[in-house]
């Protein structure tokens, strides 16, 4: 049984971060589109469509981390020198955000700036998450079983473009939890947003496939040696297939 114990953890860690990537990306993406809302009332309906969720959401954030460092403890050793700086300002930017998510509501003369600092927030966790997988992506420099690299080697052009990417990514969930949750103007507004961003997304994905494999050999020998392309394939044409769900679905939503 010990032997499956990795096997165990590892897709338990996998499920954790899958389900914080969609759970807490759609309430990070409402926050990342508050400033294309069009009212204050806009946001206030925005900001409601998440209320019941958004904390709860994070807690899937804890088990994904709170895992690693369990199971396994030499890879969570390596894995946060290397990327201390993004973790960090991420967990900060998490909890200015959720201070910002409480006091908007009462801050009346304040609502402005809790407004800014919940969208900044928000934006800022994004990037920071998107720069974690990055660095993670491009490799972590290990001697000895320790992390041998400078703190600021996750600093690439690479992971600034992965961050970017995951930021789009999480403002089109955003959209399309607005366009099932809210209704009238926040709904439209949220349609248009989520036709434009698909393409964004899209094109962010295309970039990184293609940057991934010439940049990384390593990775190009996994992706296109045999059997493992036999495995993989499936996931290009998986991903064009939810592209076009997502861009039939919010058009039958009308």
């Amino acid at each position: 049984m010990e032997s499956y114990l990795p096997i165990i953890w590892a897709a338990i860690i996998g499920l954790a971060v899958a389900m914080y990537v969609i759970l807490d990306g759609f309430d990070l993406g409402v926050g990342i589109l508050f400033p294309f809302a069009g009212s204050e009332r806009d946001r206030d309906q925005m900001m409601n469509s998440v209320a019941p969720f958004w904390d709860g959401n994070e807690t899937w954030l804890v088990l994904g981390g709170g895992g690693m460092m369990v199971a396994f403890p030499l890879g969570y050793s390596i894995i946060l020198p290397a990327l201390y700086v993004p973790v960090i300002v991420m967990l900060l930017a998490l909890v200015f955000r959720g201070v910002a998510f409480e006091f908007r509501w009462i801050g009346v003369t304040s609502k402005r700036h809790w407004t800014f600092a919940f969208a900044a927030g928000s934006a800022l966790a994004a990037f920071c998450q998107g720069l974690v997988l990055g660095g993670l992506i491009q490799g972590i420099d290990v001697k000895n079983g320790a992390f041998a690299g400078s703190t600021f080697d996750f600093a690439t052009p690479f992971a600034v473009l992965c961050g970017l990417g995951l930021v789009a990514g999480y403002a089109l969930l955003g959209a399309t939890w607005l366009v099932m949750k809210t209704e009238g103007p926040v709904a439209e507004h949220s349609r248009r947003q989520a036709k434009l961003l698909l393409f964004v997304v899209l094109a962010f994905l295309a970039i990184v496939s293609v940057w991934t494999p010439i940049a990384f050999e390593r990775i190009a020998d996994r992706w296109f040696s045999l059997p493992n392309i036999l495995f993989f394939w499936w996931v290009p044409a998986a991903t064009l297939l939810a592209a076009f769900a997502a861009w039939r679905w919010p058009r039958e939503q009308t």
